[in-house]
């Protein structure tokens, strides 16, 4: 079951919020929910991963055995991630770009004969096939890479366990997939798949264990643990997206600023580089390789290719130019908070509705179905909108300069953006006479080629109010409605390109005001810079994002001399958005049920936050914990493992025998199930001050998980209903955590909450005055629904407690 089932069948419970009013009628809804039920899908939320490994013998003795080695093989796996990103990069443009161009070029007779039917037909033709292999391997082959990936890279690298993210099958899927739904038509983009794809190449190649002939020439395993997984993924992501966009910094900022939880400067540098060879890599085969065909010029940079929304002509500016961009700062975080309420709320009725198909053949089915109608939807606005709009002549628009040494119009190859205009003509020997269509240049190109239309600078009127305002409206709509469904898809073109198109009509309106201006003072009124402003500012609006949001668009551009204009316009979009909602992307994360701590935690109750200080660990904290001790019987320990689905036990030990058990450390599920496979450390022994007879290597006890769930119930039955392991015992000690976090119950809770994230910790166990075990605390009772519903309820009943009470 894929991350989008798991998230359908927790909706009510982690959504109930939503749902119901606040305050009394809020409580009263609370109570109305099956607690049973709740606590049973509780159970399929992913569980976290610990971020350093166990502290115990075992381990330390095999740190003992380990020489002292740079860290010259970890820059070497960056570097090979970020060659390998580019290389995929440049495979995700050069097939896109090579299927959009074919397709069209299929259709092109038809349009120049103005017969749109036909055209339509084929059109959606070629789409439908590309997104029945696009949705069928989301749907049927890998349904962790749909839509997106990102929220699930985002929750991993925060410190949850999402199962299937990063395997071949994913990979593969989600690489097609992408390819594909961009390739058809639909409004997105390859930007979030593309990360996706970075973290999963980073994850595999790190974990990878290659052999030639049967000998290891290159030993990554000491990387396999959370740790270092988390990093190499960390670099990965943010290679996704210095190789899409070319931007390594931004791609450094952004792994920063919105995917990673647990950053330092060392790995700051290793991602850098990392993104360093990606956008090389990225850069260095698209000189010389367009539409794999070779064109030359190896290793030679040229800034159109370079810079991917390259900006030729840059404006002086003046103080004025700020008015206006506060106003497309203001409107970028209203649109965008409305996009984010209208996608998840377009998300929530998906979610509902395959909810109430019973059959798991049925409702893929009718996912795939989904994404063919909004296929259709979006194939009938780019075919037929065009044909209500005139031919414009081309006069500044860069893109459709032709080279003054053609001596014959038929060479000039033919572009959608031209749809039904008459062929260019010769005029005067040396000058084409060429006309586009507006609404063609807009919506039947590349998203990438029409960005690139709307911030051209001094192409004042080649874009009109009628064709702007369609394709606003038509973009915006049919990419909320495309963004979550079942395709492996990006938002970051569709944003860029719905803030371009409202930001370049605020241009066009200054320009309709003032006239055009061609001197030094009033260049600054042009319809392109205000498109990249608006551009930064609507995708502020969605994302939130700040600093690398900015530091992107200045790769994307080139645009130093707007670097300050798109600062306040990012700075106001994401003020005014925070004033709706959160960040698209964290509202996916909670639609997904992936248990995901924010860096500072907001608990509201009756409309009003709550001071976490002011409430105790004890508030929330699980009690009648179940404990082990140093020696534990083999039977019982089955048994445990049979009944409960704990992911972790805290042991206990006394250290004189009238004394009472006190906290020593813990273990998890994981490892005592690697101990019961191992029946050559039974002892007969049950005392707790023995020495074991056997020891296991830390290398068998370090594994990430269990690769036959089968084999470990029968081996669990086994144990339990067979009378000789009720008298075999396992010596705990070597192997139990001897450096776990604890806390005493009366520590305040904000704090206790920055430990368990800061830390990233999978459980946090609390102990009274005498040290112990009284509860535990895990990622699932941090999670904000959680701290809501108790602390919600602790404030109802009776204030927080003071600190005479917390000493009892």
């Amino acid at each position: 079951m894929g991350p989008q089932d798991q998230g359908c069948k927790l909706q009510t419970t982690l959504y109930k919020r939503n749902w119901c009013d606040s305050g009394d009628n809020n409580r009263s809804c609370l109570r109305n929910i099956n607690f049973q039920e709740k606590e049973r899908e509780y159970l399929s939320v992913p569980e976290s991963l610990d971020y350093l490994p166990s502290h115990s013998k075992i381990y330390k003795k095999w740190l003992q055995g380990q020489s002292y080695r740079l860290d010259w093989d970890r820059w070497l796996v960056m570097g090979l991630i970020g060659i390998v990103v580019g290389i995929m990069g440049f495979l995700i443009h050069q097939i896109i770009d090579y299927l959009i161009q074919l397709k069209w070029e299929l259709v092109e007779n038809y349009i120049q004969k103005n017969n749109f039917h036909m055209t339509w037909i084929c059109i959606f033709g070629i789409g439908l096939l590309m997104i029945i292999v696009s949705s069928g391997l989301v749907v049927f082959f890998c349904p962790a890479g749909a839509p997106s990936g990102l929220p699930e890279v985002i929750g991993f690298l925060n410190g949850a366990s999402i199962p299937h993210v990063f395997n071949i099958r994913t990979f593969l899927g989600t690489f097609g997939s992408c390819v594909l739904a961009v390739a058809s038509g639909l409004f997105c983009g390859p930007e979030g798949p593309m990360i996706h794809l970075g973290a999963v190449i980073g994850y595999g190649l790190s974990q990878f264990e290659p052999k030639i002939l049967g000998i290891n020439p290159l030993s990554f395993t000491r990387f396999w643990n959370t740790a270092d997984k988390r990093n190499f993924v960390t670099a990965g992501a943010g290679a996704g997206i210095a190789s899409v966009f070319h931007a390594p910094v931004g791609g450094l900022l952004f792994t920063l600023e919105e995917v990673a939880s647990f950053w330092d400067i060392k790995l700051a540098w290793q991602t850098f580089f990392c993104c360093l060879m990606a956008a090389f890599t990225t850069d260095l085969l698209s000189s010389s390789f367009s539409g794999f065909v070779y064109r030359g010029q190896f290793g030679f940079f040229k800034a159109e290719k370079r810079i991917l929304f390259w900006v030729k002509n840059l404006l002086d500016m003046s103080i004025l130019a700020f008015i206006p961009a506060i106003f497309i700062g203001v409107l970028g975080g209203l649109l965008g908070a409305l996009f984010v309420f209208l996608n998840i709320k377009i998300n929530k009725f998906r979610m509902w509705f395959f909810k109430r198909i019973p059959k798991t053949s049925l409702r893929r089915v009718t996912k795939l179905l989904e994404t063919v109608l909004v296929l259709v939807l979006t194939l009938t606005a780019t075919v037929y909108l065009p044909y209500f709009f005139h031919c414009t002549p081309v006069k500044n628009l860069p893109t459709f300069d032709l080279p003054s040494k053609l001596q014959n119009t038929s060479q000039v190859r033919w572009q959608a953006s031209q749809y039904n205009c008459p062929p260019a003509t010769l005029q005067n020997g040396t000058d084409f006479n060429q006309t586009f269509n507006e609404a063609a240049a807009l919506l039947a190109e590349n998203g990438m080629r029409g960005i690139t239309y709307l911030f051209r600078r001094g192409t004042h009127n080649e874009f009109g109010y009628a064709s702007l305002f369609t394709a606003l409206v038509f973009y915006f709509l049919l990419s909320c409605l495309t963004a979550g469904s079942a395709v492996a898809s990006g938002l970051v073109i569709p944003m860029l390109y719905t803030g371009a198109l409202f930001g370049r009509i605020i241009g066009l309106i200054l320009v309709s005001t003032f006239g055009v201006r061609t001197d030094e003072s009033g260049a600054w009124i042009d319809p392109g810079l205000f498109a990249a402003v608006g551009a930064a500012s609507f995708f502020s609006g969605v994302s939130r994002l700040t600093i690398s949001l900015t530091v992107i668009m200045v790769e994307l551009t080139n645009d130093v001399q707007s670097l300050l204009l798109i600062m306040l316009a990012v700075m106001l979009a994401k003020m005014v958005g925070d004033w709706f909602n959160t960040s698209l992307y964290s509202s996916l994360l909670k639609l997904k049920c992936i248990p995901y701590l924010d860096a500072e935690p907001f608990v509201g109750h009756r409309k009003n936050w709550l001071n976490l200080e002011l409430f105790a660990a004890r508030d929330v904290m699980k009690r009648h914990v179940r404990v082990l001790r140093l020696k534990e019987n083999v039977a019982f320990l089955a048994q445990l493992l049979a009944d409960t689905n704990h992911s972790g036990f805290p042991v206990v030990c006394k250290s004189k025998a009238d004394q009472t058990e006190v906290f020593l450390g813990t273990i998890t599920r994981l490892e005592l199930c690697m101990l019961l496979e191992n029946e050559d450390i039974f002892e007969m022994d049950s005392e707790e001050n023995s020495e074991p007879c056997s020891l296991l290597s830390y290398q068998k006890i370090r594994a990430e998980k269990l690769h036959d769930q089968q084999r470990l119930a029968i081996m669990l039955d086994c144990y339990s209903t067979d009378p000789l392991y009720q008298q075999l015992f396992i010596n705990l000690e070597p192997y139990i955590n001897k450096s776990a976090m604890s806390i005493q119950a009366h520590f305040s809770l904000q704090r206790s909450y920055i430990i368990f994230r800061s830390l990233g910790l999978r459980h946090l166990t609390v102990v009274d005055l005498q040290n112990q075990v009284v509860g535990i605390i895990t990622r699932k009772d941090l999670i904000s629904f959680q701290l809501e519903e108790k602390l919600g309820l602790q404030e109802s009943l009776q204030q927080p407690h003071s600190d005479d009470e917390l000493l009892d």
